[in-house]
């Protein structure tokens, strides 16, 4: 696992400063088991970018990552794009995703690229690529989500 930098804050497991949205919220736990985390993102182009590191207990019997896994990846970071895009405004649920595997992709780590290619009050239709540590693309992905209200809990 990562060491933290002396410039970090200590947070709980799971969690890491960001300066969005994300700071208020819980890490859920695909999240943790994904090793998500927040890299950046550009409002202007819609786009946000999110590491994860795939573990051996990902691996399927060919010993590469299973690909449901990248499939998490992929739908992990182009949704909290749109929760991070809408300062915690709105809460996407898939309505339907699309993806497509170009290459075996190994245990380490993976970076996810995600960009909001339309938005309307109650949809966002996303696209995302998976990068390996070569910079190779191992997947993509395209995703229609249903938005919804996210509730302040009081």
């Amino acid at each position: 696992m990562k060491q933290m930098s002396s410039q970090e804050p200590t947070l709980p497991e799971g969690k890491q400063a960001t300066g969005t949205v994300l700071d208020a919220m819980p890490a859920p736990p695909c999240a943790r088991l994904l090793r998500y985390r927040f890299l950046s993102v550009d409002r202007a182009a819609k786009t946000m970018r999110v590491s994860f590191t795939a573990s051996s207990d990902m691996l399927n019997p060919a010993g590469t990552i299973q690909g449901g896994f990248l499939t998490a990846m992929l739908d992990d970071v182009m949704g909290s794009m749109i929760v991070v895009l809408t300062d915690g405004e709105k809460y996407p649920a898939s309505i339907d995703l699309h993806a497509r595997f170009l290459r075996p992709a190994k245990p380490g780590a993976l970076t996810g690229e995600a960009r909001l290619a339309h938005m309307t009050s109650s949809l966002a239709f996303t696209e995302a690529d998976l990068y390996d540590e070569a910079g190779e693309l191992v997947a993509s992905a395209i995703q229609t989500q249903r938005l919804f209200p996210i509730r302040s809990k009081g």
